[in-house]
């Protein structure tokens, strides 16, 4: 099971950091995958990391304002995002990839978390 948390409503330009947390089974050799969706449109790739952490992706649209990271201890990812902006309002999504590397297309990943809201006022 994969729990998403950490979303909420912030102001333009504010951060939030968004927390991953698998329970009943190891994620610390998988990819994992943040995702979004905002009401009416596709579900985008916003950001990948590889199993050990040392490969990490980034949609070109937050590239230099989130930073996905993993503690593989606590068997979590998670998602720094700062100076957050009105169109990164969506519900984020993580996802596991049962192989070492994350990636960028839905239809790789094995298995979603349930989503948190993330709304960024103006």
């Amino acid at each position: 099971q994969l729990i998403e948390s950490g979303g909420g409503l912030v102001q333009a330009g504010g951060s939030l950091r968004l927390s991953c947390a698998a329970s009943g089974h190891s994620i610390n050799t998988y990819g994992m995958g943040w995702f979004r969706q905002a009401p009416g449109k596709e579900r985008e790739f916003v950001a990948s990391i590889s199993g050990s952490g040392g490969f990490k992706d980034y949609a070109d649209a937050v590239k230099g304002r989130f930073t996905i990271s993993r503690d593989n201890a606590k068997n979590t990812v998670l998602l720094q995002m700062n100076t957050l902006k009105v169109e990164d309002t969506a519900a984020y999504y993580c996802a596991v990839r049962y192989l070492n590397y994350g990636s960028r297309l839905k239809g790789d990943y094995n298995y979603w978390g349930q989503g948190t809201q993330v709304t960024v006022s103006s």
